[in-house]
């Protein structure tokens, strides 16, 4: 059985439907929407954003972790540490 798949939808970022000029780094909440679970900076096809918002979600974000608004890695989900020290046995 041949299986239709129906043409994906293109996302639509939160910034580009409410046509944010601005993203501000003091804005933690909506910051953490764009941060994954490890603390990376989730990437444009995921989210998506157009290339001058995600410049500027980038740069709020950089912002807001060096005026410790939001951390750079989250401790809380990190892996237990491997047998032998982080690089494993020597």
């Amino acid at each position: 059985m041949a299986r239709f798949l129906r043409p994906r939808r293109k996302k639509v970022s939160k910034l580009t439907r409410s046509k944010a000029m601005y993203v501000d780094y003091k804005d933690v909440d909506l910051l953490r929407q764009y941060i994954d679970t490890r603390g990376k900076i989730m990437p444009r096809r995921m989210t998506g954003n157009s290339a001058k918002h995600q410049r500027m979600l980038a740069e709020a974000i950089k912002r807001a972790r060096y005026m410790a608004l939001v951390p750079y890695v989250d401790t809380g989900s990190a892996r237990p540490p491997r047998p032998g020290g982080p690089r494993g046995r020597y």
